[in-house]
């Protein structure tokens, strides 16, 4: 489950189709400047242009992983990673 078919539990994709040049034009700059600039316009908007909305932050250190100990911050990042998905 945690190794197959691909490590972790994250994936990026486009959320969009980028098949044509056309396509990766507008996703990448100079296409992106419009969007970049809406935001910087009216802040609010950059829930509309991007994932903010979607993304949690989580802090650890790693020293108390479900009463396992200290297990470090990079071992603790498996468990961070199921809770985020909850």
């Amino acid at each position: 489950f945690h190794l197959d078919p691909t490590p972790g539990k994250w994936e990026i994709n486009a959320t969009v189709p980028m098949t044509t040049q056309r396509d990766l034009s507008l996703a990448y700059s100079p296409g992106v400047a419009v969007p970049c600039e809406a935001i910087a316009a009216s802040p609010e908007t950059a829930y509309d242009y991007t994932n903010k909305g979607n993304l949690v932050a989580v802090i650890s250190n790693g020293t108390a992983v479900l009463g396992l100990g200290n297990l470090g911050a990079l071992a603790s990042r498996k468990r961070e990673e199921r809770k985020e998905k909850k």
